[in-house]
């Protein structure tokens, strides 16, 4: 009898050691040291666990985030940034919005603390505002080792203090595609990311001021993009969903694919869709366009540091490039990908230090997905 009860309780020690030594469901890490050390979470499970999780590890800094941005929108444009304005705003989209997102969003709310009505309008934020953006993208002949490298810059405004809450979201669903999200504390949609098929996305805006109010019936980019990691296996996948989504306002987006090693850039002003491939004589930039090459910089001069570099480039190269042309100024983040290798660089602002001006920090997504 005490042999048995003695085998139980060391087999109860053993199942709990080995118990603490698994990891957790979800849990927080990071990337970069000192100042650049950036918050990394990753989660598991379905859409409602996932933002449970979330919730609970990045519940300070996510509450900070989300209060004070949407208390600094308001005060600086009370009319478009009122509650009433954007529960008018998440109410047009939300019947358009990604089922996932919605649960995962309220699961947030439920780990965070934070009221959902909030959370809400803080995500209902980028439907009303307008800002702008670049991206490249550069694949096969144009690069050193045939990777697919895309740039994202987001240029918005600093004044916001969105970059002093970095965070890296890794998503392992239960079901659909592992993704990463580079965002801040307590946003769950996507301004860019990558899934683990090398799906990569990048997003400038082309909405002006002078549109406002814009028609707000249908998907926005920030849940659109979350819905592509989801699900898109390659290039003519995220394709179709872009044509199949209901799309709202005026932006340009590049679509990237690391496996087959090519990318595409949309004119996306709804209800319109062009898309773009390489060296395409139709696009709004020819004669400046490459074989191998998409991009859209606004007019902010990548066309000849890319010539320079062409046959040639390599994360590093596309790295000084799009430090050159971000919109001087409000340049929050910048992020360089390899979607071949499942990997990016990425540089967040701090304080009024902007993002083109400070050390990119390294990311390999493989890393999180074993």
């Amino acid at each position: 009898m005490r042999r048995c009860l003695l085998v139980t309780i060391v087999l109860a020690i053993a199942c709990f050691c080995f118990t603490e030594t698994l990891p957790a469901e979800g849990y927080l890490t990071s990337i970069g040291t000192g100042p650049d050390r950036i918050p990394v979470v990753v989660v598991k499970g379905t859409p409602y666990e996932m933002g449970k999780q979330q919730g609970k590890l990045i519940r300070t800094d996510a509450t900070e985030m989300i209060l004070s941005l949407v208390k600094k929108v308001q005060a600086a444009g009370p009319e478009r940034a009122s509650d009433a304005s954007l529960d008018a705003a998440w109410n047009a989209i939300a019947p358009h919005t990604d089922p996932r997102f919605k649960e995962e969003l309220r699961g947030f709310a439920e780990g965070s603390g934070i009221d959902l009505r909030t959370l809400q309008r803080a995500h209902a934020l980028p439907v009303v505002m307008d800002y702008s953006c670049s991206s490249i993208a550069t694949w096969g002949s144009a690069t050193k080792n045939g990777h697919l490298y895309q740039t994202r810059n987001l240029d918005w405004t600093m004044n916001l203090g969105v970059q002093d809450y970095p965070c890296i979201t890794v998503y392992i669903p239960k079901q659909g595609t592992p993704h990463v999200n580079i965002t801040f504390a307590g946003f769950i949609g996507a301004n860019t990311g990558m899934n683990a098929k090398g799906i990569v996305l990048s997003e400038m805006g082309d909405s002006p001021g002078k549109d406002y109010p814009f028609d707000m019936n249908g998907v926005h980019f920030t849940t659109l993009f979350r819905e592509v990691m989801y699900d898109a296996q390659n290039l003519d996948q995220a394709i179709d969903q872009f044509q199949q989504a209901k799309r709202i306002k005026k932006y340009h987006y590049v679509v990237g694919d690391g496996t087959s090693g090519r990318a595409v850039k949309m004119l996306a002003h709804a209800p319109d869709l062009i898309i773009w491939k390489d060296n395409d004589p139709s696009d709004e930039l020819a004669p400046a366009v490459m074989k191998d090459l998409v991009y859209q910089d606004e007019g902010r001069g990548a066309f000849q540091p890319l010539q320079k570099v062409y046959g040639k480039i390599g994360p590093h190269e596309m790295r000084d490039i799009a430090c050159q042309i971000p919109i001087k100024g409000g340049n929050i983040l910048d992020v360089i990908y390899d979607a071949t290798a499942l990997e990016f660089w990425v540089s967040y602002a701090e304080k009024q230090d902007e993002a083109y001006k400070r050390p990119f920090v390294h990311f390999k997504l493989k890393d999180y997905l074993k």
